[in-house]
């Protein structure tokens, strides 16, 4: 039985793949804000022997690694992402938890970033050039845009607006999906901020005096562009700032 072209046995297998991996985020929650090795002897000896089975990271890992394979297929895209989807997951739950985004980890999103552009610059001989060139202004460009904001914070508020963290998280993501999709992205983090901010506000009726990290919204930005079609994701942005006036082409 084939769905999309694609062997429904190649589902169940990526599926299971996706299990693992959403466990071994887990580990990574626990290890990298206190600076512990990821690949270590500690994963055999303390983890694997305490662990409890994390189901809600577990699903959502195999669910995102299912519907990755559907829109992809067997691509460069599909591998591209199934890296990225545990390292964004990690950054949403680390930063959540502890208010940072670890350095280790945002250099790993750097390197894989970097590893894929070179990849595929050299497997597509017609269009490499433009993908390299794409995704290395995607990292200027990403990382560009928010530390311009925390330098403008810095002048106003005499504090910075977000925390390093973020710029680099931003300019390791302008790696994985260009020059015009990290500016997507960036816009959408800010309205998603926007929005729950005034949820939280309309909720709970009083100032919001706690730190709210950045890194989640940019997280959930960056899954919105990964799981929906680009143009879609256009046309609902600029009907977003055109307040509904925006027709499309």
């Amino acid at each position: 039985m084939y769905i999309n072209d694609i062997h429904i046995l190649s589902y169940v297998l990526v599926g299971i793949i996706g299990l693992f991996v959403g466990q071994f985020v887990d580990w990574c929650n626990e290890s990298l804000p206190e600076y512990k090795k990821v690949f270590s002897k500690q994963f055999f000896t303390e983890y694997l022997k305490h662990y409890k089975p994390k189901y809600i990271l577990m699903i959502i890992t195999a669910i995102m690694y299912i519907v990755l394979l559907y829109m992809f297929g067997i691509s460069m895209d599909f591998f591209k992402y199934i890296f990225l989807v545990p390292m964004l997951l990690s950054v949403f739950c680390i930063d959540l938890k502890h208010q940072i985004i670890p350095n280790r980890l945002n250099l790993t999103l750097f390197e894989t970033g970097l590893a894929f552009t070179f990849i595929t610059t050299i497997a597509d001989t017609s269009r490499g050039l433009n993908t390299f060139t794409n995704n290395i202004i995607g990292m200027l460009v990403g990382g560009g845009i928010f530390l311009l904001i925390n330098a403008i914070g810095g002048i106003i508020a005499g504090k910075e607006a977000m925390g390093f963290g973020d710029v680099k998280l931003m300019g390791a993501l302008g790696l994985f999906f260009g020059w015009f999709p990290i500016i997507i992205v960036s816009v959408m983090a800010f309205l998603l901020a926007a929005i729950i901010s005034i949820g939280i506000l309309i909720f709970r009726r009083k100032k919001i005096n706690e730190y709210i990290p950045f890194g989640p919204f940019i997280v959930l930005a960056s899954f919105i562009l990964m799981f929906t079609p680009f143009e879609l994701l256009l046309t609902v942005v600029f009907k977003i700032f055109t307040l509904g006036m925006y027709k499309g082409e």
